[in-house]
């Protein structure tokens, strides 16, 4: 068994390198801004399966280089996915809850229709559409507030911030379910292997973090079992301006991926423990 990974520093790659027979590969390897070298590392390695953990994630950055971000995103993983179905092995791609336009406060289901509000959301859309139509077996899973101890993302930059000031000002309004990059790779690990066993279960799927919450509950939660002074005051999310609209209701109904692969929803509670654990941040509660 071999599992060919697509990606070697991002969150997710990194805690997919620490699994069995996981081989990851980088930029060195198959540029994602070439679709043609990410198929051709497919038919060289050979492997039992693929998943593709890299993407181009600078959400505001797609705004104004779509271009690029529509061939990392979308063309990448459809030529991968096509070089899947040549070779008859299942292929597993990360997507986003960037897909849909964020509103009402239902959690998303798998078929949801997509109605993304940027360039981000529009690319990984396009994956999404490409990898279908390669007409192989596969999943698409979509994740939402990806965390860990590598990497850019909200816990390290409330860490940081944390220790600088007495207070922050945080968005309340969009609610959603942070998600350990821990949890994902092994939840694409797992799908990978069941998919080689059964491609009956190919199909787009939802995994996230509950319970959900609001960026601001969140960095509260971190404060708490950081043992930081640091308090938070909720803002809507029109006095926080950025280039790219962040969707309201990311809230990601993961019922299927349970049903059908017996992936439970992992609490981000634990998440956060084990990323401070990891940094040396953990503040003792007892």
């Amino acid at each position: 068994m071999k599992i060919l990974v697509f990606g070697k520093t991002g969150q997710v790659a990194t805690e997919l390198a620490l699994l069995p027979d996981t081989v990851c590969i980088g930029r060195e390897t198959a540029d994602l801004n070439t679709p043609a070298a990410c198929a051709a590392a497919i038919h060289n390695h050979r492997p039992s399966a693929v998943i593709n953990a890299a993407a181009y994630t600078a959400v505001d950055r797609a705004e104004e280089d779509e271009a690029t971000a529509l061939r990392v995103n979308g063309d990448s993983p459809a030529a991968m996915a096509r070089a899947c179905a040549e070779l008859g092995i299942p292929f597993v791609q990360i997507s986003t809850d960037y897909v849909f336009d964020g509103g009402g406060d239902k959690p998303w289901v798998p078929n949801a229709p997509a109605g993304p509000l940027g360039a981000y959301g529009r690319t990984k859309l396009a994956g999404e559409l490409g990898v279908q139509a390669a007409g192989g077996t596969y999943a698409i899973l979509r994740t939402s507030w990806v965390v860990s101890a590598h990497g850019n993302n909200f816990v390290k930059t409330m860490l940081r911030l944390g220790a600088e000031r007495d207070g922050l000002n945080v968005v309340n309004d969009q609610i959603g379910g942070p998600t350990g990059a821990r949890d994902i790779a092994a939840a694409c690990h797992n799908i990978a292997l069941q998919l080689v066993a059964d491609s009956k279960k190919s199909g787009i799927y939802h995994f996230s973090g509950g319970p959900d919450c609001s960026w601001a509950d969140f960095a509260r939660a971190i404060f708490v079992r950081a043992g930081l002074q640091c308090s938070v005051s909720d803002i809507p999310s029109s006095q926080y301006p950025t280039p790219a609209v962040r969707p309201h209701n990311s809230r990601l109904d993961c019922t299927s991926t349970t049903t059908v692969f017996g992936i439970m929803r992992p609490e981000w509670a634990n998440t956060v423990t084990q990323i401070l654990t990891e940094l040396g941040h953990m503040h003792d509660t007892a």
